[in-house]
C-alpha cells in the first residue's frame, strides 16, 4: 500500500497505520512527530498546521525507512543519529551503547557528591559514546577529565561529541583487559568511573530484539565463567591509580552484588551498594 498522495496529511495518516500495529496511538503519534521534527524541521506543535503541506519524494523516503527501520526493530536513537543524557545532546551510532536513565542517574550521583568540591582528575573507562565523562566535564569544568575504551570507532564517536560540545575531554584508545596495552594516562586520579559489559550470555532471552539485534555485544556482553571480569581489573587499576580517599563509581548487574561487594572491600576502606529508581540495585561506590 503506497501513501495516497505526499500531503503531510496523507503522509502522517498512512505511517501512523504502520505504527500502530506495534505501538499504542499515543506512542505512534510521538514517533512520527520526532520524525517530522528531526528529518522535516516541523516542530511538534506546528505539525497539525502544517498538514496540507507537500513534501519532496526524498523526504517522503526519509520518513519511510525511519519507520521502516523502526518495524525492524532499530532504536529510533541509531536512526536519529543523536540521543540525549543529562542536560547533553550526543551523536549516537552503532558504535556504542545508547546511554540509558540508569547511567544518568550514576552521573547525577556523582555530581551530588562532589557538589562542593570538585575532582581535580576523572577517569570514565570504557566511555562508548563519551556520555559520562562529557557529563562530568560539563558540571566540573575545572576538572582534567579522561576516558578510554577499547574501541577505535567508539573513541571516534565520543571525541565528535566533545567537538559539538566544545568540552575538553582526552580520549584514548586503550583494552582494560590488556595488560601490555601501552598507556599515556596520568598516575593518579580523584575519581574513576566505568559503567563495563555486565549482561551474561545466558540472560540474552530476556533481553528485548532492538538490544540484542542493533547494539554491540563487546559492549554489553562479558563471559559467563567470569561475570565480574571487567569490575576486577578496573578495581585493581583503581587501587594502585585512586588518590588516597578518592571514589571508584560503577553501575553493575544487580545480580552480581554480594560478589561485587566481597570483591571490593579487601581494597576499599568504604564500599556502599546503591538502588535506582526502580528500585533495583545498580551502583556500588568505594572509597580508597
Amino acid at each position: 500500500m503506497k501513501v495516497s498522495s505526499n500531503k503531510i496529511t496523507d503522509v502522517y495518516a498512512h505511517y501512523l497505520a504502520q505504527l500502530s500495529v506495534k505501538w499504542s496511538s499515543q506512542e505512534s503519534t510521538g514517533i512520527l512527530k520526532q520524525f517530522f521534527h528531526h528529518f522535516l524541521q516541523i516542530p511538534p506543535h506546528q505539525l497539525v498546521h502544517n498538514f496540507e503541506k507537500r513534501i519532496s519524494e526524498s523526504q517522503l523516503l526519509l520518513i519511510h525507512f525511519a519507520v521502516k527501520d523502526l518495524m525492524s526493530n532499530k532504536p529510533i536513537q541509531y536512526i536519529l543519529g543523536v540521543t540525549s543524557f543529562l542536560d547533553l545532546e550526543l551523536h549516537i551510532n552503532e558504535n556504542a551503547l545508547i546511554p540509558r536513565p540508569e547511567t544518568e542517574e550514576l552521573v547525577s550521583k556523582i555530581i551530588h557528591q562532589f557538589a562542593n568540591h570538585h575532582p581535580q582528575r576523572i577517569l570514565d573507562i570504557g566511555t562508548g559514546s563519551g556520555c559520562i565523562a562529557l557529563a562530568l566535564k560539563s558540571k566540573f569544568p575545572e576538572s582534567e577529565v579522561w576516558a578510554v575504551d577499547f574501541s577505535s570507532s567508539a573513541i571516534e564517536l565520543a571525541q565528535k561529541n566533545a567537538d559539538a560540545l566544545q568540552l575538553k575531554v582526552n580520549f584514548l584508545i586503550l583494552d582494560i583487559l590488556d595488560s601490555n596495552s601501552t598507556e599515556d594516562l596520568p598516575e593518579k586520579f580523584d575519581l574513576i568511573v566505568s559503567n563495563p559489559p555486565y549482561v551474561l550470555p545466558s540472560e540474552k532471552p530476556l533481553m528485548q530484539a532492538n538490544v540484542l539485534d542493533y547494539e554491540p555485544h563487546a559492549a554489553l556482553f562479558v563471559p559467563e565463567n567470569d561475570p565480574l571480569l571487567f569490575y576486577r581489573k578496573i578495581a585493581q587499576r583503581a587501587n594502585a591509580s585512586l588518590t588516597e580517599g578518592g571514589h571508584l563509581w560503577f553501575e553493575i548487574n544487580e545480580n552480581q552484588s554480594p560478589a561485587m561487594q566481597e570483591m571490593l572491600q579487601p581494597w576499599f576502606q568504604f564500599t556502599e551498594v546503591i538502588h535506582d529508581f526502580r528500585d533495583r540495585i545498580r551502583f556500588t561506590h568505594s572509597i580508597k
